[in-house]
């Protein structure tokens, strides 16, 4: 993972973190992981999030936590999208999202949506802008050639 910053339109500097190559997420899926934040008394705390990639080569970030219980959207099953995968799906209690807009069109969490996270595509790789993060290593080589499913999120407090 690499940072480096950038100006906005109003000429305000970004910090910018370079998570995973762009290809790392194929046209159509979603890859997640997880990275460390700094929060706001200079702690790190673990910072789940996933990427989406539509068919039209748009991406998506989004925190990984279903608004109904906090859980991971794709615990259990390793899946991000319902089966026909035109929405985003949770994976415990089957609330759907819009992958565009992470609102939450049926399930308990109905009208609330998921927390965009800001991405944007630099030199072929996908970065996350304006999150002051733990620089330790990069998103996608957590989870290169990985089986493992997200079964369990602990957070300290």
């Amino acid at each position: 993972m690499s940072e480096e910053s950038i100006h906005n339109r109003a000429g305000h500097e970004i910090e910018v973190f370079a998570v995973c190559p762009a290809d790392a997420v194929e046209r159509g899926g979603a890859r997640g992981g997880s990275l460390s934040r700094i929060d706001d008394i200079g702690e790190s705390r673990p910072f789940p999030i996933f990427v989406v990639r539509t068919v039209g080569n748009d991406y998506f970030g989004y925190v990984n936590r279903c608004p109904h219980d906090g859980v991971w959207l794709n615990i259990g099953s390793g899946e991000f999208f319902s089966p026909e995968r035109s929405f985003l799906r949770c994976s415990r209690h089957g609330a759907t999202f819009e992958i565009d807009s992470g609102l939450c069109i049926d399930g308990p969490c109905n009208g609330n949506t998921l927390e965009p996270v800001a991405l944007a595509v630099i030199e072929d790789d996908v970065c996350l802008c304006g999150v002051k993060l733990v620089e330790d290593h990069r998103f996608a080589d957590s989870f290169e050639d990985s089986e493992e499913t997200m079964e369990i999120m602990i957070h300290p407090d």
